[in-house]
């Protein structure tokens, strides 16, 4: 199913999330959702928080991240990995210090091992491996690439 940083801003609603009024504006103004960034399949980004708002998309890691989400499961447009590309790197040039990791990666530990394994997931996005992925160069394999063309008889 195709959905949009709109639907998602819907979804976090019904689950009581909410965003401050002093934070929404022209440039930011969905009400509820937890992200701060939503890459659509063709590549556009949708601000969902400032970055100087608390996110709500990764229990107990919320105060100290910045929530990106892509569109999709596990495959995803090469306009999204672009996209994704270019904002890691600006983000990493604006904080030098930031960590990147998937939804997974920040699941506890539950077995005190140091590593976070498949069996300890809380959630499965986003359906790659993100520190795979940085060491290819943000380069995706090709099992997660979505070969997406627009039709615009296809609904978005």
């Amino acid at each position: 199913m195709r959905f949009t940083a709109q639907d998602i801003d819907e979804w976090h609603a019904e689950r009581g999330f909410h965003r401050a009024p002093q934070f929404i504006s022209a440039d930011a103004p969905l009400m509820a959702i937890g992200y701060h960034y939503v890459i659509d399949l063709r590549g556009q980004v949708t601000i969902g928080r400032l970055l100087s708002e608390t996110g709500a998309h990764a229990l107990h890691h919320n105060t100290e991240s910045i929530g990106l989400c892509l569109i999709g499961t596990d495959q995803f447009s090469l306009l999204q990995w672009h996209k994704l590309a270019l904002m890691v790197n600006g983000l990493l040039r604006q904080f030098p210090d930031l960590t990147i990791k998937g939804h997974r990666d920040v699941s506890p530990d539950l077995n005190g091992d140091g590593r976070i394994e498949k069996n300890e997931w809380t959630k499965t996005c986003p359906g790659f491996d993100v520190y795979s992925w940085l060491s290819r160069g943000k380069v995706p394999l090709q099992a997660h690439i979505f070969n997406y063309s627009e039709n615009v008889n296809e609904p978005y």
